[in-house]
């Protein structure tokens, strides 16, 4: 159905800003809704997949942007990310609700968002519409801000916590 977008596991899914400014600027003159999202991704499981999913379907395509392993450690822990960056890349790209992922160094993807100027910007339902980063300016040139909900008890924090917990014991 959408193998025409279909990428490997290094490409052409996983994209340079400036290819990703004008890819984004193509399919929107095209009448395309663009989606993006963000986040770290790290030790992906059901509850990212499903978001994934979720914001896709608002939209025609799907941004992700990933944050690099520098900017995790800044914003989780030190001891964080447990999945390198270029894995992550990999592995979001693999999905087929993901059509373009994107790596950024930032705390946060401000400048992602100045750049692309998405037509909706979505986060998950654990952020408040004031707390979401670049709100007001997707909202300033009439684009959309989402939250969508997200699946209960999934979480890598969590999942990190349960590992720890169930196989420090052996």
């Amino acid at each position: 159905m959408r193998n025409d977008r279909a990428g490997t596991l290094s490409g052409p899914k996983i994209i340079s800003l400036p290819s990703l400014k004008r890819k984004v600027k193509r399919l929107k003159q095209n009448g395309k809704r663009v989606v993006f999202t963000n986040g770290c991704f790290d030790i992906l499981h059901y509850g990212h997949v499903k978001y994934l999913q979720d914001a896709r379907s608002y939209g025609d395509y799907l941004v992700v942007a990933v944050n690099s392993d520098s900017s995790v450690k800044k914003i989780k822990a030190k001891n964080r990310p447990v999945i390198a960056q270029s894995d992550r890349l990999k592995i979001v790209a693999a999905l087929a609700s993901v059509d373009f992922v994107v790596l950024f160094n930032e705390d946060n993807p401000l400048r992602l968002i100045k750049t692309l100027k998405p037509d909706i910007l979505i986060k998950g339902a654990d952020w408040s519409k004031q707390k979401i980063i670049g709100a007001d300016f997707v909202e300033s040139y009439g684009g959309k801000v989402l939250t969508v909900n997200l699946v209960k008890g999934r979480s890598t924090s969590a999942l990190i916590e349960k590992i720890v917990r169930d196989f420090s014991k052996e």
